[in-house]
């Protein structure tokens, strides 16, 4: 049997195993997790067995390009991606509905009563109404990215289109930057010097995350984060 004193402490272990339960997704809430292919590396595909001597010039197995810029075409190939992101987008309303309205009646003449009579003059009515709606808003939205970031080809698909990933990890002291990328390439859109702009690569992802001390005291604490959640306003 609980007794009053015994209340508030069944209240308190109850707050604490509900805070347990939310710790699962402490870090889903700190860093929202972008959907990224796993980044890592992968080997080049083994020769096949040398076929018998046929005598011809053209070896498909290992054709590479003679007069040409080197570009990515098997898994395990690498090429630099030129990191060009920038969106925005804008957007404006407004609206406004006026209404108005008037009714006015009087009695001028009535039967066994003389025109002139005050009685008229009381039997008059009249009304009036208006109603005025104005509403304004608008949104905006910006966002800009830019870097460079080596990716390597991680398969080839059967239209011929790449898929890359790749990632970047600086560390400096207490803190890591990491970059990754990935993405979906169309080997018409390589540039000479085996570049690619973002632009034209489908299926982008990026993620710029940090870790370390310097991220966490960019973080919301669990007790903030909790009131945030509670309060009405």
């Amino acid at each position: 049997m609980r007794t009053p004193r015994t209340m508030p402490l069944a209240a308190a272990a109850l707050a604490a195993l509900l805070a347990l339960g939310g710790c699962a997704s402490v870090n889903e809430y700190r860093a929202p997790r972008v959907e990224m292919p796993d980044t890592t590396p992968v080997l080049p595909a083994a020769p096949p067995a040398p076929a018998a001597a046929n005598g011809a010039i053209f070896q498909g197995a290992t054709y590479r390009p003679l007069f040409e810029d080197h570009r990515a075409r098997l898994p395990g190939d690498t090429l630099t991606v030129q990191i060009v992101e920038a969106v925005s987008a804008s957007q404006k309303s407004t609206s406004s509905v006026d209404k108005s309205g008037e009714v006015d009646a009087s009695v001028s003449r009535l039967p066994l009563l003389n025109s002139s009579s005050s009685l008229l003059g009381r039997l008059g009515a009249g009304a009036s109404s208006s109603n005025t709606f104005s509403g304004a808003g608008a949104t905006a939205s910006s966002n800009d990215f830019s870097g460079t970031i080596t990716a390597m080809v991680t398969g080839v698909l059967p239209n011929g289109h790449l898929l890359v990933a790749g990632e970047k990890q600086i560390g400096v002291n207490a803190n890591v930057d990491v970059l990754r990328f990935s993405g979906q390439v169309d080997p018409r859109a390589i540039q000479p010097g085996n570049v690619v702009p973002s632009a034209r690569i489908a299926n982008v992802r990026v993620e710029h995350r940090g870790r370390g001390q310097q991220a966490d005291a960019q973080l919301m604490g669990w007790l903030g984060r909790f009131f945030l959640n509670v309060l009405p306003f």
